[in-house]
C-alpha cells in the first residue's frame, strides 16, 4: 500500500476529528478530540498509517516496533503486516500500563532481546506522557529507544518532551494539517 497523506488527512477530518469541550488524557481541557481508533480500526485508515510510518522509517528498519497498549497496538499489527507484505524483517512489542497479575507479570511483551532497538509508535501525541511512560518501560529492560512515530501531533508540548529526553518525535501530520492553529503557550 502506498502512503497518501492527503487520504489520512481526509479519512481523520471525516471519522476522528471531534468539536467540542473534552478533557484529554494529559488532563488538558480541549475544544476538539481525536479518536484515532475510529481510523486505526479502519482498513483503509491503518494501511495508510503503516504505509506512512514505514515509508517515514525509510530502508534502515529497526528490529522492533510497539507502543503503549492499547492505542498503539493497531498500529503496530498494520506495520508489521504492511512490512511483511513487502518481505521486510520486523517484529512488534506491546507495552501494558500494568504488569499482568498473573504468567510472567511483564510490562513489555513480544519477542525481543535486551539490546535491540525500537520505535515507539502512537495515535495522538499530546504533552507524550504515554508514550515517555512505554520508553521508561523498554529501556527498563534493554530496549533501546530509536524515535517516536505518531499519526498526529497536536503541538502541545510532546515534541519538546521527547527532545528535553533526547528522542526525536517523527508525526505523520500535526493538527495544522487539519486547519486547527498551535496553542498558544502560556
Amino acid at each position: 500500500m502506498n502512503y497518501d497523506r492527503q487520504q489520512l488527512i481526509d479519512l481523520i477530518r471525516e471519522k476522528a476529528l471531534k468539536f467540542g469541550e473534552f478533557t484529554l488524557a494529559s488532563g488538558k481541557q480541549a475544544s476538539y478530540y481525536l479518536d484515532c481508533r475510529h481510523v486505526t480500526l479502519d482498513a483503509r485508515g491503518v494501511g495508510l498509517i503503516a504505509a506512512g510510518m514505514l515509508e517515514q522509517m525509510g530502508d534502515d528498519l529497526p528490529p522492533l516496533v510497539g507502543g503503549m497498549a492499547i492505542g498503539a497496538d493497531p498500529i503496530t499489527a498494520a506495520i508489521l503486516t504492511v512490512a511483511g507484505i513487502e518481505g521486510r524483517s520486523l517484529r512488534g512489542i506491546m507495552v501494558r500500563k500494568e504488569a499482568k497479575q498473573h504468567g510472567t507479570g511483564k510490562f513489555v511483551e513480544g519477542p525481543y532481546e535486551p539490546g535491540e532497538e525500537v520505535v515507539i509508535v502512537e495515535d495522538v501525541v499530546t504533552t507524550g506522557g504515554s508514550s515517555l511512560l512505554a520508553i521508561e518501560r523498554c529501556e527498563a529492560v534493554g530496549l533501546k529507544v530509536k524515535r517516536v512515530m505518531a499519526i498526529v501531533d497536536r503541538l502541545e508540548g510532546g515534541r519538546e518532551a521527547f527532545a528535553d529526553r533526547g528522542y526525536e518525535l517523527s508525526p505523520l501530520l500535526t493538527i495544522e494539517d487539519f486547519g486547527i492553529e498551535r496553542p498558544q503557550a502560556g
